[in-house]
């Protein structure tokens, strides 16, 4: 099939109100927007001003009550545990309303914040909805996190309540919540009125008189009495939620998302980029306290009538490297979104692909990558294993959806290795000098996105304007920066290379790290690479990679470091001065996958660091630092 791309972008761009406003008849409103956007309110404008909508509503309540009653919307599969569940429309309905009538018996309305901290169960995604539903702020804070960061989080939200569960379940131990939560409670200036707990079997917490509640018991009564909630009419450019940037220091940063932008970019995002209908499973393997979960766990799907998948597990080790194929086959699954991070796992521990022949995956079309630079090799890997188009694409926690992808429903384009493909409509992507002026094609640039952002990107962040343009607008007047560093081709393509903190400086040349990075990988030992510059007296910076094995090689680390200076030496030439590469058992990454490169120059520099408030296990650190230390580094 012919795509309709380059089409449809034009399209956008000759008329983007046009464009939008078409969008936006998929969305139920309450009353009617005054225009489509407003050039002159908030720091660039604002989507659908006027309007006034409930994204509850539309994620539930339309859908039971046009012909989806029966239809699963939500199913839960827990590896770890074992247990599993689904959820029909109109039960998850039922549910989602006993819990917004439990909020509102205990004084949360329209307008408070409400922070969730809770692991991947069906109750996390109810608590979403249930503020939804009634107008109330949520902020979700990964699961886990420890008591002073989740204390940042409530001093700057000040939430008038906070849903939590007993218990998070990793593989091999259960993660107690409560005294997390009550050493964040004491911690915090801010003191929460209500707390709301979900008793998990693992662990029964001990509820603290007045201000604790048994969120399941609180639900079965007003479930038993028939209790209705109706949704809450909220203005289109009201705040659905406020969402905290991982790995913040200092003030956390809280990206706000509104409610009616938010729905129309995500509602065209589920057919137009990922080429889903209404009825279909839709799987985002994440977690809901990152953007993925929030945007394509939660809403999205719910919003096209999909079904959508709540995993409790990891891509490897519950059981094994096969586990992904297992879901896919059980419930008939059509697209999977997760992060090339999860399939190096899955690549490491499984290089021939053998547990994939295990499985039916008949209804499976297409596999989705964000989150980190997809490099070509992993995306080669599942391409030749799984036989689907591997899609990479780019976005941020700021943006909500794609800014880059190849949209699977608009028709597929051309699949370039190492790009997300094309801009997206909403998004006039341009790359500019350090100074502000437009770069040739192929030239290393600052990725900017031309003003106004499309709907679903962050209007500001939450009580704090000054900052946002600081931090988004102010470096490049008229654009958005992104922060990241790449060259767009002569078609139009986009390389996405680095963050812009990663591109190092090597006797006078600029170098993008994920350049290397992409040669490293290639190696036929390598499972996954990461590189950082570390200072050098002669060049300024010089580069360092690190790398993890295959499972099942057993080569000399010595050899296998000397094959990959030579191969780099080679694909980029003596200009990258690469001369360091360093083997170690696992890389250092948040609980979301993103490594944590500034993290790892930092020890190499020996300068003094903070540990990573989102960092998955902390004695990784020490092991990097021992590796270093035997290649004289640090």
């Amino acid at each position: 099939m012919a795509s309709r791309y380059n089409e449809v972008y034009e399209g956008w761009k000759n008329d983007p109100d046009g464009f939008w406003g078409n969008a936006a008849e998929e969305i139920d409103w309450f009353t009617p927007y005054d225009k489509v956007f407003d050039a002159d309110s908030g720091a660039y404008g604002r989507w659908f001003p006027g309007a006034t909508c409930n994204t509850c509503y539309n994620c539930l309540d339309r859908h039971v009550e046009r012909g989806r009653p029966g239809q699963a919307a939500l199913i839960y599969d827990s590896p770890i545990t074992g247990r599993k569940a689904s959820y029909t429309y109109a039960e998850l309905l039922d549910r989602v309303k006993a819990m917004s009538a439990v909020l509102l018996d205990n004084g949360v309305q329209k307008g408070d914040r409400v922070i969730i901290y809770m692991p991947m169960i069906p109750e996390a995604v109810m608590a979403m909805l249930a503020c939804a539903r009634i107008g109330a702020v949520h902020s979700v804070v990964f699961g886990g996190f420890a008591s002073k960061e989740l204390a940042t989080r409530i001093d700057d939200a000040k939430p008038t309540a906070i849903i939590s569960a007993s218990c998070g379940i990793e593989p091999g131990r259960v993660i107690a919540y409560k005294p997390l939560l009550d050493g964040a409670i004491d911690l915090s200036t801010h003191k929460p009125a209500k707390c709301f707990i979900v008793q998990r079997e693992e662990v029964e917490a001990r509820l603290n008189g007045e201000r604790d509640v048994d969120m399941l018991a609180a639900m079965e009564a007003a479930q038993s009495a028939g209790r209705d909630v109706p949704c809450v009419p909220v203005a289109s450019t009201d705040p659905l939620y406020i969402l905290y940037t991982s790995g913040t220091t200092g003030q956390p940063k809280g990206v706000v998302r509104d409610n009616g932008g938010h729905m129309v970019a995500l509602k065209w995002s589920m057919n137009a980029i990922y080429g889903i209908d209404p009825g279909e499973v839709f799987w985002a393997a994440s977690d809901v306290g990152w953007v993925v979960g929030h945007s394509y766990i939660v809403y999205a799907p719910l919003l096209h009538g999909c079904t959508t998948i709540v995993f409790e597990g990891k891509p490897v080790g519950t059981p094994d490297a096969g586990v992904f194929w297992r879901v896919i086959a059980e419930h008939n699954v059509a697209a999977l979104f997760t992060a090339p991070t999860a399939f190096r796992a899955i690549k490491r521990d499984d290089p021939k692909g053998l547990l994939i022949s295990d499985y039916d995956l008949g209804t499976f079309r297409t596999l989705f990558l964000a989150g980190e630079r997809a490099d070509p090799d992993t995306i080669q890997w599942a391409e030749e294993h799984l036989k689907v188009p591997v899609i990479d694409h780019w976005w941020q926690t700021e943006t909500a959806w794609a800014i880059a992808a190849n949209p699977v429903g608009l028709g597929m384009l051309p699949v370039v290795y190492g790009s997300p493909t094309v801009a997206m409509p909403g998004y006039d992507v341009q790359i500019l000098d350090d100074a502000g002026h437009p770069v040739a094609a192929g030239t290393l640039g600052n990725i900017v996105v031309k003003l106004p952002l499309p709907p679903a990107c962050l209007p500001t962040l939450w009580q704090n304007d000054e900052r946002f343009k600081e931090s988004y607008l102010a470096e490049f007047p008229g654009y958005y920066k992104t922060a990241d560093a790449g060259y767009m081709d002569e078609n139009g393509y986009l390389f996405i290379m680095a963050r812009t903190d990663d591109i190092i400086n090597v006797a006078g040349h600029r170098l993008s790290t994920g350049g290397m990075e992409e040669v490293l990988a290639s190696h036929p030992d390598v499972a996954e690479c990461a590189v950082i510059g570390i200072h050098d007296q002669l060049k300024g910076q010089a580069p360092c990679g690190f790398v993890v094995l295959k499972s099942g090689v057993d080569r000399e680390h010595e050899e296998i470091e000397k094959e990959l200076v030579g191969l780099v030496r080679e694909k980029i030439g003596p200009v990258a001065a690469f001369k360091i590469a360093v083997t170690v058992d696992r890389l250092p990454k948040t609980r979301s996958g993103k490594i944590l490169r500034g993290t790892m120059r930092q020890i190499a520099d020996g300068e003094e660091y903070r540990m990573p408030a989102t960092i998955d296990d902390p004695a990784i650190l020490d092991e990097i630092m021992e590796a270093l230390k035997e290649h004289g580094v640090g």
